[in-house]
């Protein structure tokens, strides 16, 4: 396969404690390398995660693990985790795994798990619901803006989205933010056009706002969801539709640790930074 093949990957940087003397990635932590792809392309499908299905008494094992080591990762290097589920059985699902650095191919993998009952440890049935989704998220990129599937935005205004925005903004301004609340909430949110990002479930997972002037905010995603790409699936419908209606600028003011997260979509930084809420902060545009 090739890396364009695969429709998921999850980035990572090699450590210093996962290389030997020569600088080289130690052989086995490429299969620890897996398990955390394995562990975010299962976090990006939306289907219940590992606490949840303990909860039903069922649980995915992994049954095989093959490695074929091509080209060695250095230490600091960016690799890419590419999956794709190739095959799913009664009670199997079959993974073709392979770690990119930039376009160079280094390790392939071959990773086989079972779905079974933890309490008598026998398989059982892959549920439906789960063989469409993996599916899906098979042939479909993540980031493609037009897919049904993962994510799916929708636009709308505040009495619209209210309900599903105010949820996402409570969780992640208010409670993991400490921002208080009566900071969070403005008159400005029924002029705006509000976006919010939902997963395969229907649950929302992220949310942001477009301004009449141009700016965008209250970007946030629930920690479940980051690395998903789910947060740049909602800036780029909201600055294409600032660039629909002629905006030929945008701007927000970017929380300074998501500063690189908005640099990598085209943003330049804007002034020196300042406080809100507690939080240093820098303004950030775009020109169309």
């Amino acid at each position: 396969m090739a890396r364009t093949d695969f429709s998921f990957h999850h980035r990572l940087r090699v450590r210093w404690a996962e290389v030997d003397m020569q600088a080289v990635v130690f052989n086995g932590n490429y299969l620890t390398y897996f398990d955390v792809g394995f562990t975010e392309y299962w976090r990006a499908t939306g289907l219940p995660d590992v606490v949840m299905q303990a909860a039903e008494g069922r649980e995915l094992f992994v049954r095989k693990a093959e490695l074929e080591y091509l080209s060695p990762a250095h230490f600091d290097d960016e690799l890419d985790i590419c999956l794709r589920c190739v095959s799913i059985g009664r009670s199997s699902l079959q993974f073709r795994a392979e770690i990119y650095r930039q376009h160079e191919h280094l390790i392939s993998g071959h990773l086989v798990y079972v779905y079974a009952d933890t309490r008598i440890r026998k398989a059982v049935p892959i549920p439906a619901s789960w063989r469409e989704i993996i599916h899906g998220f098979g042939i479909v990129k993540p980031l493609d803006m037009n897919s049904t599937t993962y994510p799916r935005i929708v636009l709308g205004d505040w009495n619209t989205l209210q309900k599903d925005a105010q949820a996402i903004r409570y969780a992640v301004f208010v409670i993991e933010q400490n921002i208080p609340v009566e900071l969070e909430w403005d008159a400005m949110d029924a002029a705006c056009l509000h976006a919010v990002a939902y997963n395969q479930q229907g649950e929302p997972i992220g949310t942001g706002r477009l301004l009449p002037d141009g700016h965008i905010g209250r970007m946030a995603v629930l920690a479940s969801a980051r690395g998903t790409g789910v947060g740049a699936s909602i800036l780029r419908s909201l600055m294409e539709q600032a660039k629909l209606r002629g905006d030929q600028v945008v701007r927000l003011n970017a929380q300074q640790s998501a500063e690189q997260f908005y640099a990598r979509e085209g943003f330049a930084r804007d002034g020196e930074i300042f406080m809100e809420a507690g939080i240093a902060h820098i303004c950030m545009y775009l020109k169309f």
